[in-house]
């Protein structure tokens, strides 16, 4: 809900740049949601089979009009603008020459496209990096390099890159001038050691398979810091007011992890995204899976190790699509979000839906690149309702298999997750995630988690609070708890006992499956 700020009262202006929108949202040093304008954009093009390719200018325009937008219906609010904080999706590589000019489209996260990769081990290494089942995870990984590709298929763009940034630090510099980006911002295929937060030295194994010259990479300023004021062009191109600071924050997880007050490993981070992940706060390097670093957290010296499934909610929206005609016609007459029209079918199966279980792999595994979802346990009693309860309780099956992972790395118990995302707007996939998680659950008052987070290091950049903890603690409100049911507790433990061994027996299977099909290539 929009409010109003009193006279005198400074505002915090959030940058949230997604794969399919840009939200321009205004917060109140309090953590209160004062405005805020979304431009859709379509999230890709693809010019060939495989490639997810996006134009910069669509990012930049999107905040320009967002902006224009706030500017023609709250003047007030970007007027007491104290501080920007920008935000936005992981591993998308956008290249820019010396005179700021972009160079080719962006290639996204989503891109599939292949490199061959210049790094190849020696005898001795590659035996030793197969021993510890690391050497298929390097190669793999070299392969998704985008500045590889580039590297390999359009040489003289290569030699033209001035810098090589992400979303976040495209816009920031589009704003200042200024080319550089926090740790946390700097998430995808580039030579960047996340244990020690800045640029990987020559020997680290990331430098080897995804080496850039250092003169093509960004600053880096730690979250929380300035990294410069809004220029006069950047003033006249957006119709923010000149002279703005500009606060480096962190990627759209780790702000979002932030904006749920996860500051500690005691209180894990859920996001029923897209991509659903599980994350926790650590003042403790630790890998979340063998070899996998633990990204840079949103608050400097700390990590946040994390557990992804790939296209986990987005599972959601394929039922909606696909099965859910009557609740999105309900939906579009009624103004209520779709989720919450759809409690009704989690309402229709009882707990564990008489055993029909869901293996939420319906795009890549970090576990096996072969993994596919499976749905198994079908019986007469299995309608469309069931089928969604499964997707519901097999993400959190998935989730908990995450959460438990961490918990075992980092040592510490998680004492209760704090939940974001589309789909935690309903109450009923909450409480079926606390019964199958055993933890108690909590919602925040916002939707708009990441932009929180990054309003959170604005504040504290800025002055309003003198740390970020203390920032985190006036600006996060939970609006919502939910206690684990004791009634189904035995249930679930026994079904998610099930659940674990669905994938190893699986797995040769899924492997067999893209043998003879060829899919996902």
């Amino acid at each position: 809900m929009e409010k109003n700020i009193k006279n005198g009262q400074s505002t915090l202006i959030s940058i949230d740049c997604g794969t399919q929108s840009l939200r321009v949202i205004i917060f109140a040093e309090d953590g209160s949601l004062l405005a805020k304008k979304q431009v859709m954009y379509k999230p890709y093009v693809s010019p060939r089979p495989g490639w997810a390719e996006q134009n910069p200018a669509v990012w930049w325009g999107a905040l320009c009009t967002g902006v224009a937008a706030l500017k023609t219906s709250h003047p007030d609010l970007i007027a007491a603008a104290k501080g920007i904080g920008i935000t936005a999706q992981r591993d998308t590589v956008i290249l820019i020459g010396k005179d700021g000019t972009v160079l080719r489209p962006a290639i996204t996260w989503l891109d599939t496209r292949k490199a061959r990769g210049r790094y190849r081990p020696n005898f001795i290494m590659k035996a030793a990096l197969k021993a510890v089942d690391y050497y298929e995870k390097i190669m793999h990984s070299q392969s998704d390099g985008q500045c590889n590709w580039i590297q390999e298929n359009e040489p003289e763009i290569w030699k033209k890159t001035w810098r090589v940034l992400m979303v976040s630090g495209y816009l920031q510099y589009r704003l200042t001038g200024i080319a550089a980006d926090s740790p946390s911002s700097l998430v995808g295929h580039i030579p960047f050691d996340h244990k020690k937060q800045k640029w990987a030295s020559p020997g680290h194994i990331t430098a080897k398979i995804f080496p850039i010259d250092d003169d093509k990479k960004c600053a880096v300023v730690q979250s929380g810091k300035e990294i410069g004021r809004v220029s006069a062009q950047g003033a006249e191109e957006t119709g923010l007011p000149a002279g703005i600071p500009v606060i480096a924050c962190g990627s759209d997880k780790a702000c979002e992890t932030l904006g749920m007050g996860c500051l500690s490993a005691e209180t894990a981070s859920l996001s029923f995204g897209t991509t659903a992940t599980v994350e926790i706060c650590t003042d403790r390097y630790t890998e979340p899976i063998r070899f996998l670093p633990a990204y840079s957290a949103a608050y400097p010296g700390r990590w946040v190790p994390e557990i992804e499934i790939f296209r986990g909610y987005w599972m959601i929206s394929w039922f909606k699509d696909e099965l859910g005609y009557e609740e999105r016609a309900k939906a579009t007459a009624t103004g209520i979000i779709p989720e919450q029209i759809m409690d009704r079918l989690l309402d229709s199966s009882p707990p564990g839906c008489y055993g029909l279980m869901l293996q939420p792999y319906w795009g890549a595994s970090l576990k096996d690149h072969y993994a596919k979802g499976s749905m198994i346990g079908f019986g007469d009693v299995h309608g469309r309702h069931a089928i969604y309860r499964a997707i519901v309780e097999g993400l959190a099956y998935s989730l908990r298999e995450g959460l438990e992972q961490l918990e075992s790395q980092s040592g510490v118990p998680v004492q209760k997750v704090a939940v974001s995302g589309g789909a935690s707007q309903s109450d009923r996939i909450c409480s079926i995630t606390a019964d199958i998680l055993n933890k108690p659950l909590v919602r925040g008052a916002t939707t708009e988690t990441s932009a929180l987070g990054a309003a959170i290091l604005t504040a504290y950049g800025t002055g309003s609070y003198s740390t970020i903890e203390k920032s985190a603690k006036n600006m996060v409100h939970i609006a919502g708890e939910f206690e684990p049911s004791p009634d189904n507790r035995v249930l679930y433990d026994e079904l998610y006992k099930i659940y674990t061994q669905i994938y190893p027996i699986l797995k040769h299977v899924y492997k067999r499956i893209r043998e003879v099909t060829g899919y996902p290539s």
